[in-house]
């Protein structure tokens, strides 16, 4: 393993978030704060509490569920687009570093964003209302687990996007959209049978309420199943990105 490498490529995307302090950061928080305002102040209003838990807390890890996702595969997926565009991904490719070191320097970094912008809306969110954090070593399990798989899904992306446009395409019309009906705002048990059963097959439902559950106890499914769908998203990305350095699909192309 060449640590070298791995360090320099983690701190040159690390240092990137820094020389973007308020777009990668504070854009996000004061972001997810005007949810909390919105949704909180003005349906919190009217929906006193959700399966025992104030509405304006229940909110919490559907928030931090939705910044992260967005937020891993956002990073993620620009990190490896960019080498791509400029043409430095060749200098890369030629240097003595195996794709395994390249994709735990892009996606750890990645990841390692992420994590620090979900644990400071959690901080902020603690401004706005009472957290209580039942099972913290889950909850720190799905945080990272979720930030991993997603910076995969994220570089993904950035390997087959020939454009800037399609960076957006996957993360605006399928995964945001996706946590919005994952519960991420609401207990699926608070729907109609039939759309019960047809938000079980959205795979961000298993995250939310898997990552609801390290906070209050309280799932729309069984938190051994939102786990292990977690591990399964995370095998799947791992062996994509595999076969992508395998056969060097829009990479060597």
């Amino acid at each position: 393993m060449n640590f070298h490498a791995v360090k320099a490529i983690y701190k040159f995307e690390m240092s990137r978030t820094w020389r973007t302090l308020l777009q990668s950061v504070v854009s996000p928080v004061v972001s997810t704060s005007l949810y909390f305002v919105v949704f909180g102040a003005a349906i919190g209003s009217r929906i006193s509490e959700v399966g025992g838990v104030a509405y304006g807390a229940f909110i919490v890890p559907g928030l931090i569920m939705l910044s992260l996702l967005t937020q891993s595969i956002s990073n993620a997926s620009f990190g490896i687009y960019f080498p791509k565009f400029v043409g430095t991904i060749y200098e890369l490719l030629s240097a003595p570093v195996s794709f395994v070191e390249v994709v735990l320097a892009y996606v750890g970094a990645a990841a390692t964003k992420s994590i620090m912008i979900g644990l400071i809306i959690l901080a902020t969110a603690g401004l706005f209302v009472p957290l209580e954090i039942q099972h913290p070593f889950f909850m720190l399990l799905f945080l990272v687990l979720t930030a991993v798989t997603f910076s995969l899904f994220g570089f993904i992306i950035g390997i087959w996007a020939t454009n800037f446009e399609k960076l957006q395409l996957i993360p605006l019309l399928i995964v945001t959209p996706l946590t919005f009906l994952g519960g991420s705002f609401y207990s699926i048990d608070m729907l109609p049978p039939v759309w019960r059963t047809i938000t079980l097959f959205n795979p961000v439902l298993y995250l939310v309420s898997g990552f609801r559950w390290s906070f209050y106890g309280t799932a729309d499914v069984n938190v051994a199943v939102s786990l292990g769908m977690t591990v399964l998203f995370l095998a799947v990305c791992l062996v994509f990105v595999w076969w992508i350095f395998k056969t060097g699909w829009r990479i060597k192309t």
